[in-house]
């Protein structure tokens, strides 16, 4: 049964919640061994990467790449956090039609069926709603995690605790997201404001989450980090497929109605067809916006506080800390025989085009060399790059995109 807490607080128990659709599930504990037998992780495995130009394009984005030097692709590195939580055979991917074989090739392990291919972008929360609307299909008692194919996370022992938890956590009829700790005020990341503990058995972390807080300014960053109330939102959520359905129906019918019967078609010879039809018309919405934010006001949300190492390698910035540090050159993705300094701190260099790249008494410069490409920038400025895509595609320069 759950807490006065729980029931107080307006949480999945409710009566209001709707006929069936949160009721209690009780975990499958055997000596202290969480069964995940009815996980099933959706890797969404989209966006061209614009701030990692021309290092990522439309043709090859970043989770295709292998950014951190290991051999490994972010999207390889996220199957290997994942498939020994649930098996090739219940893990699936999302990703767009013409990304697919690329996919394919670098999963060779991941079945056939298992990558949902769309024909368009339409964001996270068709993405994720379309895995959950087939899963549902396939297993009933299914229970969806997201995990984005192009974060780097260091941890596996931490990472795999705070799924368990998630996952017991989510089998009560919460939405559940994993909540990175801060490391520093960041302003490019969403925050999620933490409520008081769920006390459940199985997830002693899981906590409520009170609000879903946008980027801030520094100012209001450095604020949310003296209370230790907050968590960064890295955009993993895990929920029961039923719940993340009816909560769609709940506050993006038009969603919903669209997904429901695509995924009725999905696994049939009119799949191509009824996509044709029906996925343009879908609503693009985040998921963090269809279904988190509304779900938090009404206390349907839960947050397990993760102790792992997080990074979504949003730029080139955030890229340079994952690689190994000198204090005499700028730190080098590729051949470090390629890249020549003389009086140089800091900064990055990406020499991919087979030529030496040569600095000079510059510090904290990014330096990206590709055959068709040069990109010349400084650390403090990553975060604008996107503007250069834009200003490519502006000029009609969409071969180098």
């Amino acid at each position: 049964m759950a807490s006065d807490e729980t029931r107080a607080s307006g949480g999945p128990e409710d009566p209001g919640a709707g006929p069936g659709a949160f009721e209690w599930a009780e975990p499958d504990l055997e000596d202290g061994t969480i069964d995940l037998s009815d996980f099933y992780p959706v890797v969404p495995a989209g966006g061209a990467g614009t701030r990692l130009w021309p290092l990522s394009r439309s043709h090859r984005p970043k989770f295709l790449l292998d950014l951190t030097g290991r051999g490994r692709t972010l999207l390889q590195s996220t199957w290997d956090r994942l498939e020994p939580l649930a098996g090739a055979s219940r893990t699936l991917v999302v990703t767009g039609r013409s990304h697919a074989e690329a996919v394919a090739a670098q999963l060779p392990d991941l079945p056939a069926a298992n990558i949902l291919a769309e024909p368009g972008p339409r964001d996270s929360a068709a993405a994720i709603g379309l895995a959950a609307a087939v899963l549902v299909r396939r297993d009933p008692e299914a229970v969806v995690g997201s995990f984005a194919a192009d974060h780097v996370i260091s941890g596996r022992d931490d990472f795999e605790s705070a799924v368990e938890e998630a996952v017991v956590t989510a089998r009560r009829g919460f939405v559940v997201t994993i909540g990175i700790a801060p490391s520093h005020p960041a302003t490019g990341f969403g925050y999620i404001r933490l409520g008081k503990r769920l006390r459940l058995q199985g997830a002693p972390s899981a906590r409520r989450a009170l609000q879903f807080k946008e980027k801030p300014d520094a100012r209001t960053a450095s604020a949310y980090l003296s209370t230790g109330d907050y968590r960064w939102n890295g955009g993993m959520f895990v929920a029961r497929a039923d719940v993340l359905l009816h909560l769609l129906a709940e506050h993006v019918p038009q969603l919903h109605a669209g997904l429901v019967e695509i995924a009725a078609a999905w696994d049939t010879p009119e799949r191509d067809a009824v996509l044709a039809d029906r996925w343009a018309t879908l609503p693009s919405l985040a998921i963090d916006h269809a279904v988190a934010e509304p779900a938090a006001a009404v206390g349907r949300v839960a947050v397990v506080p993760a102790t792992f190492g997080w990074d979504d390698v949003g730029d080139f910035s955030s890229l340079a800390e994952l690689l190994p540090a000198d204090v005499d050159r700028p730190r080098v993705l590729g051949d470090p025989d390629l890249v020549v300094t003389d009086g140089v701190a800091g900064g990055l260099v990406v020499p991919s085009s087979g030529r030496v790249v040569a600095l000079l008494g510059v510090d904290d410069l990014v330096v990206v060399d590709t055959p068709d490409a040069l990109m010349v920038t400084t650390r403090a400025r990553a975060q604008e790059v996107k503007r250069l895509v834009e200003r490519c595609r502006e000029a009609d320069r969409g071969d180098v995109l």
